[in-house]
């Protein structure tokens, strides 16, 4: 007999550096439905994969809800295709949005040399 792997949530927040409390939030918030068994929670390896996907949207820059509304198009019997299709389009908008911010960041950089040679100019007396 094969037995399905599971997870604590002490196991779960060890293995992805996260709070018990921040895996209950995404529990409240619809994006993780554990087994349970009482008050004890029971995760399977659906349930790590779907954390490992919310805090990879995390990451990107992607709400809660916009992480949910993907997850949600999660549809084997039409391999996938629509939800891979969003995907695709966040991933697109996440990038254009990190380019806008890298250039930004530059601009600061160079501001930010200018206004420190302007003050070490005047230190210097010249």
């Amino acid at each position: 007999m094969i037995t399905k792997r599971t997870y604590t949530i002490s196991e779960l927040a060890s293995e992805f550096d996260v709070t018990p409390r921040a895996i209950r939030f995404y529990e409240s918030e619809g994006l993780l439905n554990p087994e349970r068994d009482g008050q004890k929670r029971i995760y399977y390896s659906k349930d790590y994969v779907l954390l490992k996907l919310i805090l990879r949207g995390k990451r990107l820059g992607w709400s809660l809800a916009e992480s949910k509304q993907l997850l949600d198009l999660y549809d084997p019997s039409q391999q996938n295709q629509n939800q891979y299709h969003q995907v695709l389009q966040k991933i697109e908008e996440s990038r254009l949005r990190l380019e806008q911010q890298r250039q930004d960041i530059e601009l600061m950089v160079l501001e930010l040399d200018e206004h420190q040679a302007r003050i070490e100019q005047a230190m210097s007396g010249t």
